[in-house]
């Protein structure tokens, strides 16, 4: 059922006024529901050599020292949407750790299947301890209790380690920002994701005045406790020429999206109000729109290595900031000729090969014939865009959308990056297409979000506003659907020009289970 029109009484009115949506936004929401135009036409995979470029060692070197002379004049920031809890990274726990409080005992219940994957994480968690950077200060916290966490461990007591890992009376992991989580432990002490993206900003993100600019989206109930932690530890990482400029900021509450039920109707809760959904890291855009910075490095906060790995990650992360540069210092060379200058036949023809080999933009067929005016008006409506060098990784299992060649709305193919919930599962060609994939992405994205004039963009005319995820979910034991805005990386950049580069799998390090900290990459 698709709804045509919604009727709103006052309270509901005040509601969307006060969080600063307008009617048509709601009705244009309440359209997409029903619909099956939010999913994505895919034509094939991207692969090296169409579409992901490859660079051998020289061309990295050359690329990251050509970045490292170039990107403090323009004052980088890196952008970390830092909004996530923890509480995923602990699901087993959570599980275990529910089962176990109806027997009020210190020992995992028989609720708990013991051959159960929870169970079996459970095993490997404490059997591994000793090896998290958390587990000194765990283990000082259990002590200040009275617990001797070797000796309970013995006897095979889990439930009083899980209990103090996840509750507000021990480490309080079980809800904290995931940010705040203790993933690597050095000599005397640990550091934090927060503190490994300063640590990691200070390679690429600093500007000719000294400052290195990080910026981290978060949630508003974690304003203070994150805001201190990163004060408090930012000037153990200093140095001289490197003083740290972070800032905070949230989702904004005009980027929530309504719930509908079964029927695409509005759903509403057992006091009858409307119900609102945090809109997805597509939301982000906002965030990334007001920084009106030069260059952008994006990446996800649980996306962080020891240092022992970051020293070869960053030189990748530099390579691809360096051919953002190279390629946009060639787009505003054009940009310039094409607006102020009187370029050629065989020039103009020069930028069209551009523009097509080096973006990848598909051109209409025999623009090479058409008149002057024409080619130069369609060049500088390709080229004048944001540009973002995005870093895939060859697939090896790990979550994540992929690249791809895809036919967009209005017939052009284009690079995108697509999630899964974007293709038809219905699709038999569209899933073959989907699983076809050879690399994924590893959200480390570069961006150029200034024109050639050095004007910020407006991120916003760039998006595909279809580009939208539609989910499942529930309240109150009563089933909704839920609409996220197009992907911060997906839709919400559909209409960027786009370069895609294979990095090594060693750029990417994420960590979506607390398990993923033994990882090699997370020892140190």
């Amino acid at each position: 059922m698709l709804l045509k029109k919604i009727v709103l009484n006052k309270k509901e009115e005040e509601q969307i006024r006060a969080k600063g949506i307008s009617k048509e936004t709601l009705k244009y929401q309440l359209s997409v529901f029903g619909k099956e135009t939010f999913y994505e036409n895919l034509i094939r995979p991207c692969t090296v050599g169409d579409g992901i470029t490859v660079f051998n060692n020289n061309e990295i070197k050359r690329l990251s020292i050509l970045y490292k002379h170039a990107a403090p004049k323009r004052n980088p920031v890196k952008f970390v949407p830092a909004s996530g809890a923890a509480t995923r990274m602990f699901n087993f726990l959570h599980a275990i750790n529910n089962g176990s409080r109806q027997t009020m005992g210190p020992y995992i219940s028989d609720n708990i299947r013991k051959n159960s994957p929870e169970f079996m994480d459970c095993i490997k968690f404490v059997s591994n301890i000793t090896h998290f950077a958390f587990y000194e200060e765990l283990k000082t916290l259990m002590l200040q209790k009275g617990l001797y966490i070797d000796e309970i461990i013995s006897k095979k007591q889990y439930q009083y380690v899980i209990e103090n890992v996840l509750s507000s009376k021990g480490l309080g992991y079980g809800s904290c920002p995931k940010g705040m989580i203790s993933f690597h432990r050095y000599m005397d002490y640990s550091r934090t994701p927060f503190e490994e993206h300063l640590v990691e900003a200070s390679v690429y993100a600093t500007g000719t005045d000294g400052y290195c600019r990080v910026h981290f989206t978060i949630s508003p109930e974690y304003h203070n406790l994150i805001s201190n932690h990163i004060k408090t530890h930012k000037t153990h990482y200093e140095k001289p020429g490197i003083t740290f400029d972070f800032s905070l900021s949230f989702q904004q509450p005009f980027t929530d999206t309504i719930a509908v039920d079964q029927d695409n109707r509005p759903f509403r809760d057992e006091s009858n109000r409307l119900v609102f959904r945090p809109g997805g890291h597509g939301a982000l855009l906002e965030n990334l729109n007001n920084l009106k910075a030069d260059i952008v490095f994006l990446e996800n906060i649980d996306n962080v290595s020891c240092d022992r790995i970051k020293r070869e990650a960053s030189l990748y992360k530099t390579a691809i900031g360096g051919c953002l540069i190279e390629l946009q210092e060639e787009i505003f060379k054009y940009l310039n000729e094409l607006t102020y200058g009187n370029p050629n036949k065989q020039y103009i023809l020069k930028m069209l090969e551009f523009t097509r080999h080096k973006l990848s933009v598909t051109l209409p067929e025999g623009i090479e014939r058409a008149a002057e005016k024409d080619q130069i008006a369609l060049l500088i409506s390709k080229l004048n865009r944001p540009f973002r060098v995005c870093g895939m990784v060859r697939n090896t299992g790990k979550p994540g959308g992929g690249p791809f060649w895809t036919r967009g709305r209005d017939g052009l193919i284009s690079l995108q990056i697509v999630e899964n919930a974007q293709i038809n599962p219905a699709s038999k060609k569209q899933q073959s297409i989907l699983v076809s994939s050879t690399h994924f992405n590893s959200v480390n994205i570069v961006c150029g979000t200034k024109d050639f004039k050095g004007r910020p963009f407006d991120l916003r005319k760039y998006v595909d506003n279809e580009a939208v995820f539609v989910s499942l979910k529930s309240k109150n034991g009563k089933p909704l659907k839920a609409l996220e805005l197009p992907g911060l990386w997906n839709g919400a950049m559909a209409y960027w020009n786009t370069v895609f580069v294979e990095l090594p799998v060693i750029t990417f390090n994420p960590v979506k289970n607390v398990l993923d900290l033994l990882c090699e990459a997370h020892q140190v």
